[in-house]
């Protein structure tokens, strides 16, 4: 994953053109790069990004965020029930609770990759 003023990045190879290719995540508008070294994909990558800000403000249109900070979450009622009890058990509200369990477990699984 590459990250770059906010905005996250993927990135693939492409074995028969010979180049490495991607996409910026979890926005509408399309952004994409290539390179044909992962150094250049890279460069190509906060270049596009910086194209797209760039764009934007001569636009005067507002560039897509990527995150908002808001997460809606459905559970099954006696889920919820078990989610609020280990909230209240652990002395935090249930956004708090949850921000800090699911944090950890986002970065257990991300570190063991």
């Amino acid at each position: 994953m590459l990250n770059y003023k906010g905005y996250v990045g993927h990135m693939e190879v492409d074995d028969e053109a010979g180049i490495i290719f991607g996409r910026v995540l979890d926005i509408r508008d399309v952004i994409t790069f290539t390179g044909t070294t992962v150094t250049e994909a890279k460069q190509a990558f906060q270049d596009s990004i910086d194209d797209y800000l760039e764009f934007c403000q001569e636009q005067g249109q507002e560039p897509e965020k990527t995150f908002s900070g808001k997460l809606p979450f459905r559970t099954t009622p006696d889920r919820h029930r078990q989610l609020y009890l280990a909230a209240i058990k652990s002395g935090k509200s249930i956004n708090a609770w949850m921000d800090e369990t699911l944090t950890q477990a986002a970065e257990t699984l991300l570190n063991a990759s």
